[in-house]
This record gives C-alpha cells, structure tokens and sequence, in this order.
C-alpha cells in the first residue's frame, strides 16, 4: 500500500504525474473567509521548475484565488490519477498573481506559452511550491478522458476585449467575501 511521503520539492516523477493529468484543482482561502476549490485545466499549467509552477488563469464568474492571495497568499493544487494507478499529488506553497501586460506575465507568456493567449485570458497565477505530498489515491474513482470543453474560450472570443474589460470589472475586482482581487 501506498501511503502519503512528503518532498521539500517536485520530483521528476511528480512532474511526469502532473503532465499527465487533465485537471487539477486550485485550493485559497483568506482568514474569515470561504475556502475556494476550483477545477482547472492542466494544458493551462507549466511546471518551469522543482519549486515553480505557474497557470494561465482565464476570466470567469469570480476571481476568489487572486482575492486570497493578496490577503494571505496560500495556494495548494491538487492532481489526481483518474487512471492507471492511484494518486494524490499536492503542491503546497505561496502564490502571487501576474498581471496581464505587465512585465513577468508577457515574459512567461513568450518562454513558456509560445507567445499565444488564449481568448480571455485573465492573469498568471505564480506558486512558489514549499512542500509536495503524494497519497495514495485508492478511493478516487476512475474516469474516461473525452475531450476538452471549448465554451469559456468561446465566450471569451465572442465578447472581445472591450467586453471582457467590462465583465471583469463587474464580476472580478471583489471576492465573494468582498476581498479586493487587484484587477484592475
């Protein structure tokens, strides 16, 4: 049996894990606040090394990890095997936000996104990883990969830019806990 071990850092066998996967969830909470747990795309994250770990963040109905790590700067991602053998991969750390446009975000964008932002792309989110666990993953259960969802880049593109600017100033500035998200 498998059972949980703990590494100051990602291992190449960790990083092969992590490529491998379709999803992961972003986990941030602020003291007094709700803990937010969030789905993303795994396409959207780079791995640059054994303690960096970057995703582009697309625009959505809020902006709660952004919000969280102004005020407490927290994040853990969370990978799971949904085949082959089970796994639980988690990277504990700090994360910071990277504005769009502005000099770190359009130098990752080059280097490790070739240059290509997706329709509503929103910010980097940048974790400085601290800690890596690995448990077992023997309860999750198994799921067939059938294809990305395309609908957020196609709401994003129908919008256009002066849209989106718009939306996320309605929707993105606060979090749901009121906390400001530094959009904007």
């Amino acid at each position: 049996m498998l059972m949980g071990k703990q590494f100051s850092s990602i291992a190449p066998e960790h990083r092969e894990f992590i490529e491998r996967q379709h999803i992961f969830f972003n986990a941030s909470a602020a003291a007094g606040g709700r803990v937010n747990l969030s789905p993303r795309d795994v396409a959207s994250l780079r791995v640059l090394d054994a303690n960096t770990v970057v995703y582009l963040d697309l625009t959505g109905s809020g902006n709660e990890t952004a919000a969280h790590l102004i005020a407490d700067g927290r994040l853990t991602l969370m990978f799971c095997a949904f085949e082959g053998s089970p796994l639980i991969l988690r990277l504990y750390g700090h994360g910071r936000v990277l504005p769009r446009h502005r000099p770190e975000y359009n130098t990752l964008l080059a280097s490790h996104y070739n240059n290509v932002e997706p329709p509503g792309a929103r910010q980097i989110i940048h974790l400085t990883v601290d800690s890596v666990q690995t448990s077992c993953g023997m309860n999750v259960p198994f799921y067939d990969y059938v294809s990305e969802r395309d609908q957020l880049l196609r709401w994003a593109a129908v919008r256009g830019e002066a849209a989106l600017d718009e939306y996320r100033l309605q929707k993105n500035t606060r979090s749901i806990d009121g906390l400001p998200t530094g959009l904007l």
